[in-house]
């Protein structure tokens, strides 16, 4: 696997820690990594993402590792793959389609599977071309004059049919949806939804407070269709918790426009729950990530709480001064325990009754202090 960046420490430690990540997705999808390099450059080669004397390195490299595949840290353009795979004579994947075959394997529900569909023949579709240029049949002669196509044509009306029969199944996704957050809103209860990187532990909070069973894995993207469940606070107020998909660096925009129709849950909830993995060395850029990802959603400004989960771990790692390491932490952050932030550890249950205490403040129609048994 292969990751560009620019030059400068920050930037290279961006990039380590991308490509690491992009490892754990490769591994989460079932391939084996035999290497990982970085290569630093203004801006990725136009023709074929790395530099020649890299490229070269990469043929080389095929003799003595025999990879089958290369995967790449971005969003490839048609050309860039197509010039990649003619030169090393392997699969050349990038991040993108990476998430969405897992993605593809984690939909359960025929809503996530749709959406799934929608966003994979949105990526194919540009990149059409590419597949295409070693077959081209139109070369002149018998046969290929008239009204006929060539295959490539064929494909392209086709993938653009198969679009337009899924946005009219996610919009019909989408009108459901809005008649049951109608539905909700009528009962007054509140809706309450768990956010964050994936893999942070949303689901195991979830599991935690609801007493659910929602699946709980330690891999990215382990959790994919949205769940919903019922929560009696301490208060005796009624709440629906629900968990939605993990957010990722550099998530494709196929996948947040295919998935629109489950992320315009948040922007009815009552209230956020941002999860944060604090034992993560990239919670900071991962909080971000989310951040932005909000924000890109008209979301930015929605009320939310946040939770600093894995509080166990931080403290195995950091064992001695007085919570000194979980100081550290907080300021890289730039948050610190105030009364829209908690500290928890799902796995060990701290910090839960004061995070139920924080909901019951946050919400307009529960303002009771809450404790737990």
């Amino acid at each position: 696997m292969l990751a560009v960046t620019h030059k400068g420490s920050r930037f290279r430690q961006s990039a380590a820690n991308s490509i690491e990540e992009l490892a754990q997705l490769a591994e989460s999808a079932g391939a084996e990594v035999v290497g990982k390099i970085i290569q630093q450059l203004p801006v990725p080669s136009h023709d074929s993402y790395v530099g020649r004397g890299k490229l070269q390195e990469l043929v080389a490299l095929k003799s003595t590792t025999d990879y089958t595949v290369i995967i790449l840290d971005d969003e490839l353009t048609p050309n860039q793959q197509q010039n990649l795979e003619e030169a090393l004579e392997v699969k050349v994947i990038d991040r993108a389609a990476l998430i969405l075959d897992i993605f593809s394997k984690r939909a359960r529900t025929r809503e996530g599977r749709l959406q799934v569909e929608l966003a994979q023949h949105q990526y194919l579709l540009p990149r059409l071309a590419g597949q295409w240029s070693h077959l081209e049949r139109l070369g002149g002669g018998i046969g290929t004059r008239g009204p006929g196509e060539s295959q490539l044509e064929t494909d392209r009306r086709l993938i653009r049919r198969k679009i337009q029969r899924l946005l009219e199944q996610t919009e019909e996704i989408r009108k459901r949806r809005s008649l049951y957050r109608q539905q909700r809103q009528k009962s007054g209860i509140p809706v309450v939804a768990l956010v964050g990187y994936t893999n942070a532990g949303k689901s195991t909070l979830l599991n935690a407070l609801c007493r659910a069973d929602a699946l709980v894995d330690d891999r990215l993207f382990a959790t994919l269709d949205p769940t919903t469940r019922r929560l009696t606070l301490p208060d005796n107020n009624t709440i629906l918790v629900t968990d939605t998909v993990g957010f990722i660096r550099k998530l494709p925009p196929t996948i947040i426009n295919a998935f629109r129709a489950t992320l315009e849950e948040l922007s009815e909830a009552s209230l956020l729950l941002h999860v944060v993995d604090l034992a993560s060395p990239d919670a900071p850029e991962q909080c971000q990530t989310v951040e932005n990802i909000l924000g890109e959603l008209g979301l930015g400004d929605k009320k939310r709480l946040t939770v600093l989960n894995k509080i166990d771990r931080l403290l195995q790692n950091e064992p001695a001064q007085e919570g000194q390491g979980v100081e550290n932490v907080l300021a890289s952050l730039g948050v610190a325990p105030d009364e829209s932030t908690v500290i928890i550890s799902v796995l060990r249950g701290w910090g839960l009754p004061r995070l139920l205490e924080m909901i019951i403040r946050a919400l307009p129609s529960t303002a009771a202090p809450a404790t737990l048994d």
